[in-house]
């Protein structure tokens, strides 16, 4: 009877050292779920600002296009109308 306590309290002890373990790397998964959630918000809020960059830069291309055809200031190519 004594060996079989042994072996309970031996597994018991691994059990124990098992759960522990689980525990933490329930607590650095939760830790990385939530800093690549951080991420992807970050991500789509330089998205956003390109996406507003690349319409300003439109925006200032179509103005120095006018400029420059009511300046005279196109080479021989056929500006398109605005």
């Amino acid at each position: 009877m004594s060996e079989a306590s042994d072996i309970l309290e031996f597994l018991r002890a691994r059990f124990t050292l098992f759960d522990e373990r689980f525990d933490r790397i329930d607590r650095k998964l939760d830790e990385i779920v939530t800093r690549l959630g951080a991420l992807e918000r970050k991500v789509a809020g330089i998205e956003l600002d390109y996406a507003a960059l690349q319409h300003r830069l439109d925006n200032v291309d179509r103005r120095l296009d006018r400029i420059e055809r009511r300046l005279d200031l196109v080479d021989g190519v056929a500006a398109p109308a605005p």
